[in-house]
């Protein structure tokens, strides 16, 4: 029974660093498709919304992109967004930055500190979940 006070919380643990993980991947990748220096001129082939919650909770609703440019070598490169701009029409042209490689990464928003932000929050609550997880445990075991 008391491997159950160590289990969960550990389990705990593990979600909150990956969300912190991917977060900061996240935010990685994107800055440096706006560190490249690399534009090319995307095409918006799809917009669509996507509803999230219902029933008792509130409905959130966010628009989804899917872009196409083709890349300095000569690579046509499709990708989706989430949250972009609801100016945004299928058909428009906008401006895609991209880091080249085997896996292009590419991003229509303007550069910004928001992923930043959001990455570095993300990880602060990571770390408030472990140390809280880690002094559950510790307390736990120090019980006679």
């Amino acid at each position: 029974m008391s491997a159950f006070f160590y289990a969960i919380p550990v389990l705990i643990m593990g979600i909150a660093l990956s969300g912190a993980y991917l977060a900061v991947r996240r935010w990685l990748r994107m800055r440096r498709a706006w560190r490249s220096g690399l534009t090319a001129e995307a095409r918006c082939l799809r917009v669509y919304a996507v509803a999230r919650g219902g029933g008792d909770s509130r409905v959130r609703t966010s628009l989804r992109h899917v872009y196409e440019f083709r890349a300095r070598d000569g690579r046509t490169v499709r990708f989706e967004e989430e949250g972009g701009p609801g100016t945004v029409i299928e058909g428009d042209v906008v401006t895609a930055h991209y880091a080249e490689g085997p896996c292009i990464v590419a991003t229509a928003r303007p550069g910004g500190g928001g992923q930043g932000c959001a990455a570095f929050v993300v990880v602060a609550f990571a770390g408030v979940v472990v140390l809280f997880c880690a002094g559950f445990m510790a307390a736990f075991a120090a019980m006679p």
